[in-house]
């Protein structure tokens, strides 16, 4: 089974920085799309960032400039480094993997989510 495994959330400053990381484990084969999302008090989830098997990165027009994703193809990690916070980009972070292939099988998992890690941006 895949699990993802969040952390590097808390609190910080507004015009800080920080980084979260997501690991994927369990005899992971290949993994399509890596991404964040994020989800604020009161609304929706939404797109955060993602990067592709290629490398190819999107980002959500609020942090374009500030947050970087990245991708380590080894350890099968993601991460997001979030510079010039803001206190619009607290919320609740969730790392999201699609087209997991994993298991001796090459089982076929079409999407998983991780718990969450909390970010609050606050003087």
């Amino acid at each position: 089974q895949v699990q993802l495994v969040e952390s590097g959330g808390g609190l910080v400053q507004p015009g800080g920085s920080l980084r979260l990381s997501c690991a994927a484990s369990g005899s992971i084969f290949s993994i399509n799309t890596m991404g964040w999302y994020r989800q604020a008090p009161g609304k929706q989830r939404e797109l955060v960032a993602t990067i592709t098997n290629g490398g190819r990165t999107n980002y959500a027009d609020s942090v374009k400039g500030r947050f970087t994703i990245s991708r380590d193809y080894v350890k099968n990690t993601v991460y997001l480094q979030m510079n010039s916070l803001k206190p619009e980009d607290t919320a609740v972070y969730y790392c999201n993997v699609d087209k997991v292939v994993a298991g001796t099988t090459h089982q076929l998992y079409l999407e998983v989510w991780g718990q969450g890690t909390l970010l609050t941006v606050s003087s």
